[in-house]
């Protein structure tokens, strides 16, 4: 029996229109959405006795302020009811700017959702224009002001850099903006393209060019600079928290390989050794519920290797690293023995640090993160 405490992801697949940039599954209509939450409450009763208890609960998208207090009561109601949720569990949901009200932000606190994570994504108009956003600059202020007026006292801002249009200087001022605010966190994602979207086909055909090397690490530089020198925590390549109380509990869940529980078409799971993931279609997905059955498109058994691996890949993306004893307990890989040489290569270049049994990237090295789990 697994004995960590898990995560509750909740996949809502709606939004009134797609981001230009968005690779993740969601439909633009809500006709579904009333039987899309029967669906999940079913599904959860298919794992009640699975995972030992949760601490974090996330609503992820999508756009999961398209659900009515009423739905969203619903779901939390049967998380309740069907899992051991753990008392002051953190429970998030994602917020669109231009969607939402005093009212709805008083119903969320009432039902017990103590963090919002409001997708601002930029200050400025013509960059929200050109990322296909429904919102506009002012209303992602309002969206703010009126969650600290609901009671909010944990927001987190989701931020893009590196957008046609923009350099650092602008992204500067976007940044200085959003601190004004005091935001307990701040998730700042450079900007990358899914060959399947609008916005990948307008950067091909207008001859639009992603930044350079040296220009995205002068973005994540800078922004780590910034937001270190204004107190907040880097701990998460593009994760920043005010203090490590406001880091985000359920997503360290995937960094740090503990179990969670992915509900909703395209969500996925993880639990032991074992991953599984939805089918990415809500027609399929409500069909396969209908009919009692796991709405699970494939599923596999990671070997210790294979653990092992996706332990020090992920690890590498945080500031705190990967713990050396554990990858040798769990997973019999004694790193220090079998890449000796290759980590003092790294340690002399400054892209990685051993401290307290734990091999953490540098911030020049958590630039690499990527490439650094490849040792």
């Amino acid at each position: 029996m697994h004995t960590k405490t898990a995560g509750l992801y909740i996949h809502v697949p709606f939004c009134l229109s797609k981001c230009r940039y968005c690779s993740f599954y969601s439909i633009t209509s809500v006709e579904l959405m009333d039987e899309f939450v029967k669906a999940v409450v079913r599904e959860m009763a298919f794992y009640k006795d699975i995972f030992p208890s949760f601490d974090s609960l996330y609503f992820g998208g999508g756009t999961p302020s398209l659900l009515t207090t009423g739905q969203a009561k619903t779901l939390l109601d049967a998380a309740q009811k069907y899992f051991d949720i753990r008392p002051r569990a953190e429970i998030t949901t994602e917020v669109n700017p231009g969607d939402v009200s005093l009212e709805y932000f008083q119903s969320l606190r009432r039902e017990g959702v103590n963090r919002l994570n409001i997708g601002v994504q930029s200050f400025d108009d013509s960059l929200l224009k050109f990322l296909g956003r429904r919102h506009t600059a002012k209303q992602a202020i309002e969206s703010i002001e009126t969650a600290r007026n609901a009671g909010f006292k944990n927001l987190g801002f989701d931020l893009i850099y590196a957008v046609h249009g923009q350099n650092v200087k602008t992204w500067r001022q976007t940044l200085k903006k959003a601190l004004s605010f005091s935001p307990e966190h701040l998730s700042c994602y450079q900007l990358s393209l899914d060959c399947k979207t609008p916005l990948y086909k307008q950067y091909k055909q207008d001859g639009l060019e992603l930044p350079s090397e040296k220009e995205a690490l002068d973005f994540f530089i800078s922004t780590s600079m910034i937001l270190t020198e204004a107190g907040y925590i880097h701990y998460e390549v593009s994760n920043f928290a005010r203090t490590r109380k406001f880091e985000s509990r359920h997503n360290r869940k995937y960094w740090n390989h503990e179990p969670y529980l992915g509900l909703g078409p395209a969500a996925h799971s993880f639990f032991g050794n074992r991953r599984w993931w939805n089918k990415a279609n809500v027609k399929t997905y409500l069909k396969d519920i209908g009919s009692g059955k796991k709405p699970v498109a494939r599923s596999e058994q990671l070997s210790n290797d294979e653990l092992a691996l996706e332990s020090l890949f992920l690890g590498m993306r945080t500031a705190d690293g990967v713990n050396l004893e554990s990858l040798k307990k769990l997973y019999g890989l004694d790193l220090l023995a079998v890449k000796k040489r290759i980590i003092g290569t790294l340690i002399d270049h400054q892209l990685v640090i051993l401290k307290n049994n734990r091999l953490c990237p540098t911030l020049e090295g958590m630039a690499l993160a990527d490439s650094l789990a490849l040792i």
